[in-house]
């Protein structure tokens, strides 16, 4: 990647669209294991050069990156990367940025917990809580990814939107953030599962049950069917992993 390796003058802020993509580029670096935790960052003008652009713009996206705990600055030792631990995984850039070594860092198995501590949970308060509009909104979100055919990002799309709806019904708001936190997370698990036509099938089905578990306001059989959702997505990593070269 390269943008202008100009100096900005005195007094001018830096385009916040730079400063973030070289941050994405520095970070998807720490993330692929290039630079290594607990080593220390190459030098200020080594990173001018390899990312193609100007001191100003590296001190900055060093801030963007400490500030979501990757690195940490420390006076006459350097910039060092932080331990996974200490990394705001929470943080949707960062989300964003792990990308395809969600898997490599164990995060999907996180992720999976997360989720089946959550969802069953805001199923039975959505099929208590939601109106009748949100619930159809999560029936229309079923009836696309029904009408997804063969098309498995669409189908993805639609499966996403179905499961932000399911935890907004919840009107718990904490689950709610839950929900925009996983975007990231969740678009790179489905991409990643099997998607055979006999497997959309069979969770456009599961889907369809929860839809009719929230209209009958059925919140024990909402959270059965949230909880086989889980299983079956647990299924489907495994299944994924093991075709992997």
């Amino acid at each position: 990647m390269t943008v202008s390796t100009m100096e900005v003058p005195a007094g001018r802020s830096t385009r916040p669209r730079v400063r973030l993509s070289v941050a994405q580029s520095i970070a998807r670096d720490i993330f692929s294991g290039k630079f290594a935790e607990g080593t220390n960052l190459p030098r200020e003008n080594d990173l001018c050069e390899e990312y193609g652009v100007s001191r100003t713009v590296i001190r900055e996206t060093l801030k963007i990156l400490q500030a979501k705990g990757l690195v940490v600055s420390r006076p006459r030792i350097g910039t060092i990367v932080c331990r996974q631990d200490e990394w705001n995984i929470l943080d949707t850039q960062v989300l964003e940025w792990i990308g395809p070594n969600l898997d490599r860092m164990g995060l999907v198995d996180c992720i999976l917990e997360a989720r089946g501590a959550i969802e069953p949970m805001a199923a039975e308060l959505a099929a208590r809580r939601a109106t009748m509009q949100e619930i159809a909104d999560i029936e229309a979100a079923w009836q696309a990814m029904a009408a997804a055919g063969n098309d498995v990002e669409a189908f993805i799309a639609a499966d996403i939107v179905f499961h932000e709806h399911l935890l907004k019904a919840s009107h718990n708001r904490i689950f709610q953030q839950f929900g925009a936190l996983m975007d990231p997370a969740l678009n790179f698990m489905l991409s990643t599962s099997a998607h055979s036509a006999e497997n959309l099938e069979e969770s456009i089905g599961q889907h369809g049950a929860l839809v009719e578990a929230l209209r009958l306001r059925d919140a024990e059989g909402a959270r059965k069917l949230a909880l086989a959702l889980i299983a079956k997505a647990k299924h489907d990593v495994s299944a994924a992993r093991s075709v992997k070269p």
